[in-house]
């Protein structure tokens, strides 16, 4: 009995440990061929109502992690350009005691990318950090696949 009441607790433990993690962001993707040899691979941050997720464009490394995008080397396709962002909100932020460049809601990133083949899979990755008005989470690290059809 004692040992179905320690299993009981250590389950119910891990479920609430698990539902208190924050997870403001949620990331989405898709691809739309743009040519017979090229591609737009579309990232979108949606982000939780008070949240922010900062630029790629930060002026300084004094501030909060900026997004960043890597793409590792591929056969099947390669990357056209840098990753492109629409204008993002600039204000002071008293955390950093600087303007940053942020998103709020959600943002679309997008990576053109010539194809090297009639098919790809696009892989990469995205490393991000969010704060909100009481607190800034640590960066976060997102491994993801689109597939180019």
């Amino acid at each position: 009995m004692k040992k179905l009441a320690l299993i009981t607790t250590i389950v119910f433990l891990s479920f609430v440990a698990k539902s208190q993690i924050l997870q403001p962001v949620k990331w989405s993707y898709s691809a739309k061929k743009t040519g017979k040899s090229e591609a737009i691979v579309y990232v979108k941050a949606t982000i939780e109502k008070g949240w922010h997720l900062y630029s790629q464009n930060l002026k300084s490394d004094d501030g909060p992690i900026k997004t960043t995008f890597t793409f590792p080397p591929s056969k099947d396709y390669s990357l056209v350009g840098k990753t492109l962002e629409p204008q993002a909100i600039n204000r002071y932020e008293e955390t950093f005691k600087m303007n940053v460049a942020f998103f709020e809601n959600s943002v679309v990133f997008q990576q053109k990318v010539k194809l090297n083949s009639n098919t790809a899979v696009v892989k990469g990755k995205v490393e991000f950090m969010t704060c909100n008005d009481k607190q800034c989470l640590p960066p976060d690290e997102i491994e993801f696949s689109v597939p180019v059809k």
